[in-house]
């Protein structure tokens, strides 16, 4: 379990120095911006787990297959956190528990 809040601290760190260097506006004009920047960003894969921002939404979402499957298997989202909240003294995640 400590793993786990381990890699979600880096990932929400790393997360949000790259896309406060990719937020910046040319001429002070939202839609010049918009048009050079991805809706999406892969922040980590490693086939098992996908961790995506959505740099519209200001949201991390963490995607990951089930313990008894393998590489290439559906992924499912696991949890999600509203990057809005960076600063704060706590991030709390929305978590989804998987389908049964």
């Amino acid at each position: 379990m400590k793993n786990w809040l381990g890699i979600a601290a880096l990932v929400i760190g790393l997360t949000c120095l790259v896309n406060f260097g990719w937020n910046s506006r040319v001429d002070g004009k939202p839609e010049a911006a918009d048009r050079g920047s991805p809706a999406y960003s892969v922040v980590t894969t490693d086939g098992s787990h996908v961790i995506v921002t959505d740099n519209k939404a200001n949201k991390l979402y963490f995607y990951a297959i089930g313990p008894d499957d393998k590489i290439g298997d559906p992924l499912h989202l696991r949890g999600a956190v509203d990057l809005t909240e960076v600063g704060k003294p706590t991030l709390t995640p929305t978590t989804y528990g998987k389908k049964k």
